[in-house]
C-alpha cells in the first residue's frame, strides 16, 4: 500500500526536481477531499512527456522499476530525443506502485494525452487546476469534473464508485 507519507515523498521529489505532477486517481480523488477515505496501492499522475526520462531516473533511486506498460501505451520522442513511454506502472521492492501518464502541453495551456486511444482527448487548463491535500500537504491534480470524466468508459469496482459518490458529495459534480 502507498501511505500518504509515501505520495507526499513522491510528489516533492518529483516537484523539488522541476517535474510537474497531476494526481488523478484514488490518492487524486482523496487529495482534492483533503482527506485520505480508503488504503491506495499506487499513486496514479499525470506527466509531461518531457518530464518521463528525469522522473524515472528518480524515481529509479528509490527503488523503483518497470512493472508493465499499459495496453494503451505508446512510443514517442521527448523533446530531447529520448524515446519514451507514455502510459505505465513503475513498482519497488514494497509493491509500492507509481501509475504515470504523459501529456504535451499547447500553446493555451491545454494537455494533450499522447498515449493511444486518446484521440480528441484534451485536458483542459482548468482540468489541471484542481488543488488538493494529502496530510497538510498541498498538492496539483485534475479537477473533480475531469476525476469523474476519467473514470468513465468502464467497469468500476466498488470503491471506486464510492470514490466517485464522495466527489459528487463535496463539489456536486454529475456522477
Amino acid at each position: 500500500m502507498v501511505s500518504a507519507e509515501d505520495v507526499i515523498s513522491i510528489y516533492r521529489r518529483l516537484s523539488d526536481s522541476g517535474i510537474q505532477i497531476w494526481l488523478t486517481g484514488g490518492w487524486g480523488i482523496d487529495a482534492l477531499l483533503g482527506e485520505q477515505t480508503r488504503p491506495h496501492k499506487d499513486v496514479d499522475a499525470i506527466l509531461l512527456a518531457d518530464d518521463i526520462v528525469q522522473m524515472c531516473e528518480i524515481l529509479d533511486q528509490d527503488g523503483f522499476s518497470l512493472k508493465e506498460l499499459w495496453s494503451e501505451n505508446s512510443w514517442v520522442f521527448d523533446g530531447k530525443g529520448n524515446k519514451i513511454a507514455t502510459a505505465f506502472v513503475l513498482q519497488d521492492s514494497k509493491g509500492s506502485e507509481f501509475d504515470a501518464h504523459a501529456i504535451r502541453f499547447d500553446a493555451e495551456g491545454n494537455g494533450f494525452p499522447v498515449w493511444a486511444e486518446a484521440e480528441g482527448f484534451i485536458f483542459k487548463k482548468d482540468d489541471l487546476a484542481g488543488k488538493g491535500m494529502i496530510a497538510g500537504f498541498p498538492v496539483d491534480c485534475i479537477s473533480p469534473e475531469m476525476q469523474l470524466f476519467c473514470h468513465k468508459g468502464y467497469e468500476l469496482p466498488d470503491k471506486q464508485l464510492r470514490d466517485l459518490e464522495l466527489l459528487h458529495e463535496k463539489f456536486y459534480v454529475e456522477k
